[in-house]
């Protein structure tokens, strides 16, 4: 446990140095948010409605645009090829790699969440649904996006490979996020069923998606 949690912390310290994915992806964040807000206009009515939908957008877009900096350390220092070769737990070594990422990426968009569904005028009532759907989603986002890293892993400048094989995968994960921030708001019985399914698909992403990492790395570094 003390090797993951090594990895872990590593990771997090890199995305925070200067010129990591952490504040980017807030930054990258806070600018779609602003944008769609800009392109709806005046209209608050509409803006309250689609808040919580433009939240997740948001955190889903600046989520893609770090996946590629998972494994692009251990890559260029060449530290993969160690990792790969040595490591007796690979699956729990990419969980870990996930984990790390969420932590310096999933976490900080929550937190950046209430000040930015302020500009979207947020109906108080949908604070927590919302809150609540990106903390049980966004780990999800983090290990399809390893998963998916890890594919791409050799080749260089990969982000839009990345962002095609993360698409679909990333839909169920949109579709049950979004729904469950409007329902919530809403006071709608459908609250419920849409955080459960989201949770679902977090977790079957948590179980086969390290196995699937650490099969790809193996592929790919063979």
């Amino acid at each position: 446990m003390s090797a993951l949690a090594a990895i872990i912390w590593r990771d997090v310290r890199l995305a925070f140095r200067a010129g990591g994915g952490a504040l980017q992806a807030v930054a990258f964040f806070a600018l779609v948010v602003v944008l769609f807000s800009l392109a709806v206009g005046p209209d608050i009515a509409l803006m309250r409605k689609i808040a919580g939908p433009v939240l997740w957008t948001a955190a889903l877009l600046a989520t893609l645009i770090s996946l590629d900096q998972i494994w692009r350390a251990d890559r260029e220092d060449g530290s993969l090829d160690i990792i790969v070769e040595t490591s007796d737990a690979l699956p729990l070594t990419a969980a870990a790699k996930a984990a790390a990422h969420w932590f310096s990426t999933g976490l900080p968009l929550i937190i950046a969440t209430p000040i930015l569904g302020v500009i979207l005028n947020l109906p108080a009532s949908a604070y927590v649904p919302v809150l609540m759907s990106l903390a049980i989603g966004t780990p999800g986002l983090s290990l399809i996006g390893a998963f998916a890293s890890a594919l791409a892993v050799s080749l260089p400048r990969a982000n839009l490979l990345i962002s095609i094989i993360v698409a679909p995968l990333y839909a169920p994960i949109l579709i049950f996020g979004a729904g469950a921030s409007i329902a919530g708001a809403a006071g709608a019985a459908q609250y419920a069923p849409n955080l459960m399914l989201l949770g679902a698909a977090t977790l079957f992403a948590a179980l086969f998606s390290p196995i699937a990492s650490a099969a790809a790395l193996r592929s790919n570094l063979d």
